[in-house]
Parts: structure tokens; C-alpha cells; sequence
């Protein structure tokens, strides 16, 4: 699906990454604000949806909010690499899938309702391919959002949250749950989450309101994949710092305009002794190498160890699914 910029769709999907408006008929509310009849704008945001340019309409959490979450990897042997790919990806707690060109060639991000939850899935994976994954979870966040500004108006850097865990009663973690395939394109959205929930319509949007001004939810909104919009080459930059400079350097390198994410994990020994990574993603793959030599020196790290984990293939990209249903 190409949308040029002049488009009012893509003008309101750039828009409204974050922000959505939390009311009973929101689809009325963008519908007249980019002049087209509501059944209209529906139509259309089903074909973005279709063709994959939108993802889904929902919350996205701030890490380690409402549940358990970590990154983890496995190096497999390249004649298996899809045939494990799809293993992987069958496991529920698995919302996101890539292959990358390093040793440690396939990367993927589970999130479960517990820690416990992340341990049974990873011990899953091992069983069922035969390999170990190497388990990253979050220590320190410097900066994770991973919305696109397409335009003027799109959405801007703001500065990262770390929230209180909130406590989750029953009602909660039904909600989490059906956030996870994001809203329906319906006239009344919040609707379905309210049947789901067992909460009333009006409470479901006041608990999302509570849970975006708390920093709870990251941003509400559209949830883009940034290849269909044209951002169709991405790199896993990983250096190993001395920790005593790690949060020093992360906060610093947060605030460079490529980076899209910026956060700590564990170094584990000699197979994987990187401790600071981040996130870039570019038009094409020159740029993308081009920025991690350009970050490595503007950031002081050109003489550490470093390692540039250039996607080559996405197997999943979903919605994080926390609780079960």
C-alpha cells in the first residue's frame, strides 16, 4: 500500500502514534479532522492493515510494567535457520522474530505475564530446537519507543519513563489481554475490550487514560512497521563498555537522532560480552552502517568491542501479549 505525504491518511497515521484519542467514537473524531466520512476512514485504515503498514491500533507498555518481558537469541546452524524461525515463532509469548547476520542469527522478544512465564517459554524453545537460547532481559532503558515521525507533525523524541509496576487486578489483566490484537475498526472501539474486560465502556478508557498519564502505556496509538513505510533496512548496534560508564554513554547515545532504541542488557561471559545496544533503522542498508561507524566515533566508542547485527529477514512482528486469555 503507497501513501505519498499528501495523503490524510498517512498525515493522521504519522499523527497519531501516540495520542489517540481515548473517546466512546474516535474514528468520527479523526474521520472529520482529515475530511473523510467515518465508514470511509475505516475502509482505509482496514486496507493499511491489510497490506501491513499498520499493525494494529493499541498500547504500547513501558517494559517490565504490566508483566515480564526479555530478548533473547539462538545461533543456529544457517541450513535451519527457517525451520527453527517458525519453531520459535509458534511459541505464543514470541512477538517479534528476526534473523540477523552475526553467529547469534536469529533474535527474538517474548513477553509473559511473569518472569516464570519467560522462563517456561524459553526452556520450550530449547526443547523443541534442540539449541540454547542466550537470555537478555532489560537492566536500564535510555530510551524505547520506536515511533516513526514521517513528517512535521509526526511523533517526537520525548523523554523515557521508567514507572512503578501498577498493581493488576482481574479486570486489568483481562484488559491487558485484549489489548493485544490492538482496537477493532468499529464506530465504538472500546466496546469489545469492555465485553472482554467485564468492565463498563466508560471505565475502560478511564483505566487506559490512567495507565498513558502514569507512563504505564508508552504511547497509544497507530503501531506502524517501519518496512512498509519504507524504513527497509535496521541494525542492532552492541558495544561492551566498562560499567561504571554504561549509563553515562546510554543516556548520551539516546539522544542521537538515528537511534531509534537505546537500552542496557547483560553481558553473558565470551559469547556474548556486549552490555549497551541500540537501534537503528534507515532506507537502505549503506545508511544504516554508514550511522553505526558514524555513532561508534561521534560517541566515543570507536575503540571499544562493538558488533553491528544487520537484520536480514522478519519472521513475526506482533502485538506483545502479557496475559493469556
Amino acid at each position: 500500500m503507497q501513501l505519498q505525504m499528501h495523503d490524510p491518511l498517512l498525515r493522521l497515521l504519522d499523527r497519531y502514534q501516540r495520542d489517540f484519542p481515548l473517546q466512546s467514537a474516535p474514528f468520527a473524531l479523526l474521520a472529520a479532522e482529515c475530511g473523510l466520512p467515518e465508514p470511509t476512514l475505516l475502509l482505509r485504515l482496514q486496507q493499511a492493515r491489510a497490506s501491513g503498514l499498520l499493525s494494529r491500533i493499541g498500547a504500547v507498555f513501558a517494559p517490565n510494567s504490566v508483566g515480564a518481558s526479555t530478548l533473547a537469541a539462538l545461533a543456529v546452524p544457517p541450513e535451519r535457520l527457517d525451520e527453527v524461525a517458525a519453531q520459535v515463532s509458534r511459541q505464543p509469548e514470541v512477538n517479534h522474530n528476526y534473523a540477523r547476520d552475526h553467529h547469534y542469527n536469529l533474535w527474538f522478544v517474548l513477553t509473559a505475564a511473569s518472569r516464570a512465564g519467560i522462563d517456561a517459554a524459553l526452556a520450550q524453545i530449547a526443547a523443541d530446537t534442540g539449541l540454547a537460547p542466550l537470555d537478555l532481559p532489560l537492566q536500564r532503558e535510555y530510551h524505547i519507543d520506536l515511533g516513526f515521525a514521517l513528517g512535521d507533525d509526526g511523533p517526537s523524541r520525548r523523554p523515557t519513563r521508567t514507572p512503578a509496576a501498577p498493581p493488576l487486578d482481574a479486570a486489568d489483566r483481562r484488559l491487558v489481554a485484549a489489548l493485544g490484537d490492538g482496537l477493532a475498526l468499529l464506530p465504538c472501539p472500546f466496546l469489545p475490550l469492555a465485553a472482554a474486560s467485564g468492565l463498563a465502556e466508560a471505565e475502560v478508557r478511564q483505566r487506559l487514560q490512567a495507565w498513558v498519564d502514569g507512563g504505564v502505556i508508552r504511547r497509544f496509538g497507530f503501531v506502524l512497521r517501519h518496512h512498509e513505510l519504507g524504513f527497509r533496512a535496521n541494525a542492532m548496534c552492541v558495544w561492551q563498555v566498562p560499567a561504571g560508564e554504561r549509563d553515562a554513554i546510554g543516556a548520551r547515545l539516546a539522544t542521537d537522532p538515528a537511534v531509534t532504541l537505546c537500552y542496557a542488557r547483560p553481558p553473558r561471559g565470551e559469547a556474548w560480552p556486549y552490555n549497551l545496544f541500540c537501534m537503528i533503522h534507515a532506507r537502505d542498508a549503506a545508511t544504516v552502517h554508514g550511522e553505526a561507524q558514524r555513532l561508534s566515533q561521534a560517541h566515543g566508542l570507536a575503540a571499544m568491542p562493538q558488533a553491528v547485527l544487520v537484520s536480514t529477514r522478519r519472521y513475526t512482528q506482533r502485538g506483545a501479549r502479557y496475559h493469556p486469555e
